[in-house]
């Protein structure tokens, strides 16, 4: 109890000094317009997908006279969600350099592709969807990279892994958004869908309208532009006036120093795959059959779904108040070998489901179980560590490989994942199981804590964790080529 205690003061004094500062007004507009929009465009699609095919199918009888097959009309509403990806590989392409500017000249994009959704039924043309999503793609893509670049470059050590699970805390509320809004007394009817697939504009118009007034990252000004009296009046407009010089002069050693990144390029590359390819889609996907078997009526389903959202949304938020305590490193690891336990068990239970009546209310429970490990680690901790583990020199580039493999991840999952489903059905989850496991054991093993460290001090971690058994091995082949040499001189 006397931890526990501890802890919710240390939170309270944390939460009190991101009050004070300019820097929780960073968090909010960095967030709306940028992992925002990413969590909100994968889910506005679910809810008004009859009456984006209602449209497809009226413009070709308006234009051609001709109705669509059933095949005709899935393949083009599955290029249409797929495009989403597509742009997002593009926006992952674009050279982060001035990262307020970048988040800024984004909300541009955001906007024309609402524009476009929003007037795409009045226009009666589904391709003004297509390219309104293709732009909310380039939109997330560059979204991703620059909202957490900018929090990271801006926040104080031991502040960063709070900060860094907002990044994730966006994309649930994003998603739950999408949900909440799509349900048929809000925006989720014939009449105003368009104005659901365009509501991500007027988030944009809210960043667009507030992030002006914030300052540029003091680890661009410092490091990239070489401007020491603009960086500390950054520091001091975000936190206040007292002295930051001990930061500044952490930021010149990071500048000067390099250390190899091997090791912290393949933990990006295996924390990254494995985000898109943990079976969080396949358990969404398959909620509806579980909440459908248990007895919810289907157009209640929508309801059951936004419980889902609420409680990813719920458990980043307290993923944030304990993230200092218990580390990243511990929360990812534990995270991911958690979502392999459940993902056993509910493919078990779905086996089960049609012989034993209470079983989809096990299942119910499993799916919540998935969503909260998913939630409480690689959501909320996998978006800012590329900006944690790599130098100023090399963030940009580790976000743009993050990304990249993140948009390739989520375009290959669109691709193949009905193919999965209607071969191997619930066993697809056994191919989610690998991945979750192979990661939970490599972050364990292999990736050091990140809490209160600095770049520098993260780098110097990887070094002695990697270089004990590169040594040894060196060690080994040096004792085996002097026994073979002595060998050899015995004979002689």
């Amino acid at each position: 109890m006397f931890f526990l205690s501890l802890s919710s003061l240390s939170f309270t004094s944390v939460i009190n000094k991101l009050m004070k500062s300019l820097y929780f007004a960073a968090i909010f507009a960095a967030g709306i317009g940028g992992t925002f929009q990413y969590g909100f465009s994968i889910s506005v699609m679910t809810s008004p997908s009859a009456f984006i095919k209602e449209l497809v199918n009226a413009t070709c009888v308006q234009r051609y006279n001709v109705s669509l097959e059933q095949w005709q009309l899935s393949l083009i509403w599955s290029f249409m969600v797929s495009i989403y990806c597509i742009g997002g590989l593009f926006g992952v392409s674009v050279l982060l350099s001035h990262r307020k500017r970048c988040l800024l000249l984004n909300n541009i994009v955001a906007i024309i592709g609402a524009v476009l959704m929003i007037c795409s039924q009045t226009a009666m043309s589904f391709e003004m969807i297509m390219v309104g999503r293709f732009l909310c793609g380039i939109n997330s893509g560059v979204g991703l990279s620059a909202h957490s670049l900018y929090l990271v470059e801006c926040a104080p050590k031991r502040l960063r892994g709070m900060v860094g699970v907002t990044v994730g805390t966006f994309i649930s509320l994003g998603k739950f958004g999408g949900q909440l809004l799509g349900i048929s007394e809000l925006l989720g009817t014939h009449e105003r869908w368009p104005w659901l697939l365009g509501f991500n504009g007027f988030t944009a118009l809210v960043q667009l309208s507030t992030l002006p007034f914030l300052p540029e990252s003091p680890s661009f000004l410092l490091l990239d532009r070489g401007d020491r009296q603009a960086c500390e009046k950054a520091l001091r407009r975000l936190w206040g006036n007292q002295d930051h010089s001990m930061k500044v002069e952490e930021m010149l050693q990071e500048k000067a120093a390099y250390k190899t990144l091997r090791w912290q390029l393949i933990t990006i590359f295996v924390t990254f795959t494995t985000l898109q390819l943990c079976g969080i889609n396949a358990v969404y996907f398959y909620s509806f059959e579980v909440f459908r078997a248990a007895g919810i009526q289907p157009q209640h389903l929508r309801y059951a779904a936004l419980g889902t959202g609420l409680c990813e949304l719920c458990t980043s938020i307290a993923c944030f108040m304990v993230i200092e305590n218990m580390g990243k490193k511990v929360l990812l690891s534990r995270g991911y070998m958690g979502m392999a336990a459940t993902l056993i068990l509910l493919t078990i239970t779905l086996y089960l489901q049609t012989h034993i009546s209470w079983m989809p209310y096990f299942s119910m429970v499993l799916i919540f179980i998935f969503i909260f490990f998913f939630a409480s680690g690689p959501a909320g901790v996998s978006a800012t560590l590329p900006g944690e583990i790599l130098t100023q020199s090399y963030k940009s580039a580790g976000y743009t490989i993050a990304c990249t493999l993140n948009w390739s991840g989520l375009f290959v999952l669109g691709m193949l994942f009905p193919i999965l489903v209607e071969k191997l059905e619930y066993f697809c989850f056994l191919i989610f199981l690998f991945f979750c496991a192979i990661c939970g054991l490599f972050v364990r093993f292999n990736v050091p804590e990140t809490k209160n460290l600095t770049v520098l001090e993260i780098a110097a971690e990887f070094q002695r964790m990697h270089c004990k058994s590169e040594n040894s091995q060196r060690s080994k082949f040096t004792e085996q080529n002097l026994n073979g040499t002595s060998i050899n001189n015995t004979k002689l």
